[in-house]
């Protein structure tokens, strides 16, 4: 295989390193770090508009597309756009910081239903 080949994949085009997308960085901005961008934090758009100071890339505008009908999950929009929720969090971390979107938390445990309730749920269902 040709060193020209080695970075084209005949299905899915060129190939581009994660690390491209977002210049190099491994993390979020510290503002999004605080607001806990886990996999099960939902996102949704400000309606701001974007700042004259705002770099949007390619994969920042497709992210703000995904978030346009309603509001998802860090890890549903990974799913959407096909990249690593690692990439996912930098890109939401600079559209944060310009003020573009809005990062809900996880509910906590104590909010979420005990494994025996939902064992009744499901038994309940089947029995329909």
């Amino acid at each position: 295989m040709s060193r020209e080949h080695e970075w084209v994949d005949e299905e899915a085009g060129p190939v581009v390193r994660p690390y491209a997308v977002t210049r190099g960085r491994t993390r979020p901005a510290a503002k999004a770090l605080s607001t806990g961008l886990d996999m099960l934090a939902t996102v949704s758009l400000t309606g701001r508009p974007a700042p004259p100071k705002a770099e949007l890339g390619v994969q920042h505008r497709r992210l703000l597309g995904c978030l346009v009908q309603h509001a998802r999950p860090v890890a549903e929009v990974a799913a959407e756009l096909d990249l690593p929720v690692a990439v996912v969090r930098v890109l939401l971390g600079d559209l944060l910081d310009y003020g573009l979107v809005a990062v809900k938390a996880p509910r906590s445990k104590a909010a979420t239903p005990s494994e025996s309730l939902l064992r009744e749920v499901i038994n309940g269902l089947r029995a329909l």
